[in-house]
């Protein structure tokens, strides 16, 4: 029997090209402010309209401030770029959700909260986190600008179909453990390559029990495994969450649809190009030491030694610890930071704040931190507000930011100074990946909440409420 991958892939193949890729019909374009321009260029070139408006929603979101959104960005060409959207969905009459309006919010976090990412869709963006609408049982994959004209203009994108892989995580996580970490664990265990080529498909008995907030945070993360995309076959966890949401179906149409979705799994008998199996027993609260998130450890661990490393990569193992200040055996628990950012399109969910807030209560932000708290999307930052998370967090020091990418990559005003440590929940620690000279040490809310509170890298369960 077919696995879920090619039961999705396989309804939407519209032709095969002979020895060439497959044009694939798409059910859902995401487009935002910087991967956008020169695909709405490329149809004014060729004297095109958009096929299917009613299934594109655009949204600005990587240059947006965070704070005072009624102004202009300060950024003129961050500014631009988001001009530059707001005409051209005006032209070509599409469906935006503008800066500083109660839809707008990161492209990631709004799709399946809205309801607009459903399971069985095939779903693109000139994004490469797209991976992300995979956990409502969905295909979804990052595209390059000229793919996005192709969809603009056709509904359908050209691709080579990729291998499948299915990572089965069993057993339970340990207190203090978070999707994050799980993430973290797998792309250490498997390198920044070692899915490439393939879609992943995530299974087990860890993977059913997590929320959809969980799972939202671990497809986003499929990509930085060099997956092309990752995904979870849907079940009663993702129809509770998408039951009720503005664009999901109503009615006849929702007991019609779930009927369908039920049937979205992979057979028992399903062959995979690959198979891997983990304990989640064996995860850790996790943090990176590196320049790039497969280069990861235990919070309790120490960073790998010159001999545990290939001879092939001890030079770029180098480097990327003199970017980051770091010696080889180093334990980092206890190592200062100055930075701490809780956001994204990775962990900027309510989830997310709950778990931040469920450490610092009864502590108080330490003096030598900066912290951005940055919601997914103006929806979180209400139902924080509603839950009285937001005056709970003021107590201890902290203050609620407007919603936005923010400080994930530096693209608008939320910068790390060059030589500061920040701790963040964001997805890439590159250099420079948040602001010039950066130094990113990915992590948990959980962790990154610890962070805050004592002024350093410390292990979250110590202050985990019994």
């Amino acid at each position: 029997m077919n696995t879920l991958f090619d039961k999705i892939w396989d309804s939407h193949v519209v032709q095969v090209v002979e020895e060439g890729p497959t044009q694939l019909y798409i059910d859902r374009l995401y487009c935002h402010e910087v991967t956008s321009p020169q695909a709405f260029d490329g149809l004014r070139r060729r004297h095109l309209q958009v096929f299917r408006p009613q299934q594109v929603f655009c949204m600005p979101d990587h240059n947006i401030m965070t704070h005072d959104q009624g102004s202009p960005e300060l950024d003129p060409v961050g500014r631009h770029q988001v001009e530059t959207l707001d005409k051209n969905c005006a032209e070509f009459g599409l469906t935006e959700f503008k800066k500083n309006t109660p839809e707008n919010g990161v492209i990631h976090v709004v799709g399946p909260e809205t309801g607009l990412s459903l399971p069985g869709m095939t779903i693109v963006c000139g994004d490469s986190h797209t991976s992300t609408h995979g956990a409502v049982g969905a295909v979804a994959f990052g595209i390059g600008t000229s793919e996005v004209e192709m969809v603009l203009a056709s509904q359908c994108i050209l691709q080579q179909k990729p291998k499948s892989m299915r990572i089965t995580i069993n057993g339970a996580l340990q207190p203090g453990v978070t999707a994050k970490d799980v993430a973290l664990y797998l792309m250490a265990q498997l390198s920044t390559s070692g899915a490439t080529g393939y879609f992943v498909e995530y299974a087990g008995p860890v993977v059913e029990n997590m929320s959809m907030e969980g799972r939202l945070t671990l497809c986003n993360l499929s990509i930085e495994m060099g997956a092309r995309g990752g995904f979870i076959a849907p079940d009663e966890t993702t129809f509770a969450y998408l039951k009720g949401r503005k664009y999901a179906p109503k009615g006849e149409a929702w007991d019609k649809a779930v009927a369908q979705w039920r049937q979205l799994r992979s057979g028992d008998d399903a062959v995979f190009d690959c198979e891997l199996a983990f304990d989640g027993a064996d995860i850790e609260p996790r943090i990176t030491y590196g320049t790039n998130p497969g280069m990861g450890i235990a919070i309790t661990g120490s960073v790998p030694t010159l001999d545990e490393v290939a001879e092939s990569e001890q030079a770029s193992f180098l480097k990327s610890l003199r970017y980051m200040g770091f010696e080889p055996g180093e334990r980092l628990l206890g190592h200062p930071i100055d930075y701490v950012f809780l956001g994204a399109c990775t962990n900027g969910r309510i989830e997310d704040f709950r778990a931040f807030a469920s450490v610092v209560k009864g502590h108080k932000k330490a003096p030598n931190v900066v912290a951005w708290l940055v919601p997914g999307s103006w929806a979180v930052l209400k139902q924080i507000q509603e839950e009285g998370l937001d005056k709970q967090l003021e107590t201890a020091g902290f203050a609620i930011r407007q919603p936005g990418c923010s400080a994930c990559l530096a693209m608008n005003d939320d910068k790390v100074p060059a030589g500061k440590y920040s701790v963040s929940t964001s997805n890439r620690n590159f250099e420079g990946r948040q602001g010039p000279g950066a130094r990113t040490v990915l992590a948990s809310p959980l962790v990154a909440a610890a962070a805050a509170i004592t002024g350093r890298i410390s292990d979250p369960r110590e202050f985990l409420q019994a």
